[in-house]
C-alpha cells in the first residue's frame, strides 16, 4: 500500500510550517523524533499503513530519518510545500498537539527508550528500526512502556449531528486477536 503523501519532504514542510505559525524554532533533531512518531503512530492508526516513504535509523542521539538529515545538514533547504490531504492534516495536528511542546531532550529520552529503537541500536549504530517494530510498539496492545496510546494522541474530529450540534468522533481501530493455534 502507498503512503500517505508522497515524501517525507511534505512531512517536513507541515511541522516547519506549524512551529513557523506558533513562533517556534524546530530543532532538526526534534524534527526527527516528531517524524518518527509520526510514521508509528501513522502505521498504528492505519493498519501498518506508511504515512511517508521513509525510513528511520537508530543514531545515536535517537531515531532519524536519513535522507532528512543529509538534506539539512547545511541548514533548512528552500522547499515549497505541498498540499496533503484533510486525514494526514488532521493526523499531523494531534501529533503535534500531543508531543509538539516537548523538548527535544524530552522526546530523546522518550524514543530511545522504546523497544524499537533499543532492538536496531543493539545491532549497530544507524540499523534500521522497522516500521512493524514501530506498529507493534505503539498499537493499543502493547502494555505501555512509556508510549502514550494511540487513542492519547490522535484527537477526535469535530463533526455535526443530523441536529447541528458538534459531536467528537474517532476513528475505530478494530482489537487485534492474536492468531488461532493450529490443531
Amino acid at each position: 500500500m502507498p503512503a500517505a503523501v508522497d515524501s517525507s519532504l511534505d512531512v517536513v514542510c507541515w511541522f516547519l510550517n506549524r512551529a513557523m505559525a506558533e513562533r517556534e524554532y524546530l530543532q532538526p533533531q526534534k524534527m526527527h523524533r516528531l517524524l518518527y512518531l509520526a510514521q508509528a503512530y501513522y502505521a498504528v492508526a492505519y493498519h501498518g499503513r506508511k504515512l511517508m516513504p521513509a525510513m528511520f535509523v537508530a543514531d545515536e542521539p535517537g531515531p532519524v530519518e536519513p535522507t532528512i538529515f543529509r538534506l539539512f545538514d547545511g541548514g533548512p533547504p528552500q522547499i515549497e510545500p505541498r498540499p496533503i490531504a484533510d486525514h494526514v492534516d488532521h493526523f499531523l495536528d494531534s501529533v503535534w498537539r500531543r508531543f509538539g511542546a516537548h523538548s527535544v531532550d524530552h522526546l530523546s529520552k522518550l524514543t530511545k527508550g522504546h523497544a524499537p529503537y533499543l532492538e536496531a541500536r543493539r545491532r549497530g549504530v544507524r540499523a534500521e528500526i522497522a516500521l512493524e517494530a514501530m506498529r507493534k510498539f505503539y498499537s493499543p496492545e502493547h502494555p505501555g512502556d512509556g508510549a502514550p496510546p494511540v487513542s492519547q494522541v490522535l484527537r477526535p474530529r469535530l463533526m455535526r449531528s443530523h441536529t447541528g450540534q458538534p459531536v467528537a468522533v474517532r476513528k475505530w481501530i478494530p482489537p487485534t486477536k492474536p492468531a488461532a493455534k493450529p490443531k
